[in-house]
């Protein structure tokens, strides 16, 4: 949020109006609305109480505006989110947006319409921002709901076996609590949009079939910050800009355990801007080879022409830039189990194999598949059976302040050994093969979760082992470019000193000139014994605990599926020790820190 401006005619002391605007930047556009009505009480009444004011008797009164509550991770339920409260507002329906952890529990009881669009993260997780409302809903004093009517959109990555859970919990405790579905649940894969568009469209024409009867009003959004709208010709997902590739560095050793590359990309002339903390997301391209070997393995033929969709394309043209080769999805193993009419897969399939059709898709790019139960496919089946290309999002290595109109990204190049055939990643071996002056479709995702503290004396703990270290490279160059006064802690790991240290000469100069005031190291393996970033917390669990009760905020990035849960344990271990607080006390205490916003992750 950009600064509070001056007071224009102050009518009060310096000091205070000092004060009073050093709080007033603090806040939040809710709360910010929130004093002002508060404050303009006040004045009514001639007097002044710093006591709280006592609740109200009465409870808030029942709406038939639509609510749009949103729980992201990567940002796409976000988008999808705004994009049904863009529409609603756009068909004069009265609509709210709020993500989840913004969401004032106490409401739902008088809610009647809503929409709730959320993610899975990892084996059946909620995002981040939605942990406190998914375990209010769940808990015994969620409220009886028989006067609400309600549609929920999961989405979520069917290469995990807790596909869309979490969606479908709420579906159905919305249902055990008395509600009434608008629509059917919407379980979307990675290629949103299939399954989002109609959802959204069937939603739209359900809340309007169910307002039509009432008053026309003015339509109103409250997002979650006050947002000026977009110019249309601002570059987005569905229009990326062309950015021109600047830097591509390998930043590791060549013995090394991984590629890691250095990315400098160009903005200017695009007008697009970022904060530390967002992500770049990239259109890959799938590789000529991968896509030889695809066509080869069907004995089909690239040139021949495919209809789908309303576009219209040759065949090695879907599958190298629009149609997703390198991550395997059920739908299409499904698909293919068909066509090979393979007694296995279909075995696969079934509701208690849930375990090793997980193993499969972790494990199989589509070549594989097709190499493995070979099958017949006319060329438009196949383009209609494969998942939509999608972008790849990657944590944001730099700081605008720093670097102009640069974006800077740390990606790991994918490259492996799989059932006799050399495998890529889609987008880190595009990325990787790229030379300098070449084009690269890029758009920013915007990841308000992940925002450094609007107070800058407050201290920063930052642990972001392997390449979560990226935004931490972006949130050291911000902190040093404005003067912020608090100080910054990075706990870094890899597996080896002289191989994988990322950015190491940049951490050795940031300590030095005073923009890193504490780093500590975890490479698993220059020693017998592993260790990692987990057990450096542990050690340095005392300090690490002082600086939170001191009011750090603490910042995790990088694998969501074993490092963000032992860092998560950990914590707790710490609190535990150095609180004198026993495990569920240690466990609300972290929880505290994560609903206060001092607590942040960027897993995945």
């Amino acid at each position: 949020m950009s600064a509070v401006p001056a007071l224009p005619i102050p009518p009060l002391p310096e000091d205070t109006s000092a004060e009073l605007l050093r709080l007033l930047d603090a806040l939040e556009p809710a709360g910010l609305w929130w004093l002002s009505g508060y404050a303009a009480a006040l004045a009514s009444r001639g007097t002044v109480s710093t006591r709280a004011p006592a609740p109200a008797a009465r409870e808030p009164v029942a709406t038939e505006r639509l609510t749009v509550i949103y729980g992201s991770q990567t940002g796409n339920s976000k988008r999808l989110a705004e994009k049904l409260a863009r529409e609603a507002e756009a068909a004069g329906l009265a609509v709210r947006l709020v993500r989840a952890d913004a969401y004032p529990q106490r409401e739902l009881r008088n809610e009647r319409q809503l929409a709730v669009v959320i993610s899975t993260q990892g084996d059946g997780d909620p995002p981040d921002d939605a942990r406190g409302f998914v375990d209010f809903l769940a808990g015994k004093r969620a409220p009886q709901l028989p006067d609400l009517k309600y549609t929920v959109l999961a989405l979520g990555d069917s290469s995990y076996p807790q596909f869309c859970a979490i969606g479908r919990k709420l579906d159905a405790r919305l249902a055990e609590l008395g509600a009434t579905r608008l629509g059917a649940l919407g379980e979307a894969d990675l290629d949103v949009d299939t399954v989002a568009t109609p959802w959204l469209e069937r939603t739209l024409a359900s809340v309007r079939e169910v307002q039509k009867s009432n008053t026309p009003r003015a339509a109103t959004v409250t997002p979650l910050r006050a947002v000026a709208a977009p110019p249309a010709s601002e570059w987005t997902r569905e229009r990326p800009f062309a950015a021109e590739l600047l830097v591509n560095q390998r930043i590791t050793a060549r013995n090394g355990t991984r590629d890691v590359r250095h990315f400098e990309l160009s903005l200017e002339g695009s007008g697009l801007d970022y904060e530390p903390g967002d992500a770049l997301g990239v259109w890959p391209a799938n590789r000529p080879e991968l896509v030889d070997a695809v066509l080869e393995s069907l004995h089909l033929d690239g040139d021949g022409i495919v209809a789908h969709g309303g576009e219209t394309r040759p065949l090695r043209a879907w599958l190298g830039e629009k149609r997703e080769l390198t991550k395997l999805a059920r739908p299409f193993v499904a698909a293919h189990a068909a066509q090979a009419r393979s007694t296995e897969l279909n075995r696969l399939l079934a509701p208690d194999r849930a375990g090793d059709l997980g193993a499969l898709l972790q494990s199989h790019q589509v070549i594989d598949l097709l190499r493995a139960y070979p099958a017949d496919w006319q060329a438009d089946e196949l383009v209609a059976a494969l998942r939509p290309l999608t972008p790849r999002l990657y944590s944001i290595a730099s700081s605008r302040k720093l670097v102009g109109d640069e974006v800077h990204l740390t990606v790991a190049r994918l490259e492996y050994e799989a059932f006799g055939h050399r495998h890529f990643g889609a987008a880190s071996a595009w990325l990787a093969g790229g030379e300098d002056g070449a084009r690269l479709p890029v758009f920013v995702e915007e990841n308000e979760r992940f925002r450094l503290p609007k107070d800058d004396a407050r201290d920063v703990v930052m642990i972001g082992p392997g390449t979560g270290v990226a935004p931490f490279r972006g949130f050291v160059q911000e902190r040093a470019a404005t003067g912020a006064s608090g100080r910054n802690w990075l706990f870094f790991g890899n597996p080896y000193f002289d191989r994988d240290f990322l950015y190491q000469l940049e951490w050795q100069a940031a300590l030095k000139e005073g923009s890193l005031h504490r780093l500590d190291l975890a490479f698993s393996r220059d020693q017998a014994d592993k260790i990692y970033v987990q057990q450096r917390l542990r050690e340095r669990g005392r300090e690490l605990y002082d600086w939170l009760e001191n009011g750090a905020h603490l910042y995790v990035c990088g694998d969501a599926t074993r490092m963000a849960k032992d860092v998560h344990a950990a914590l707790i271990d710490l609190v535990a020790e150095h609180g004198g607080k026993d495990r569920e006390r240690a466990a609300e205490y972290v929880d505290a820190l994560q609903q206060q916003g001092r607590y942040a992750r960027d897993v995945y």
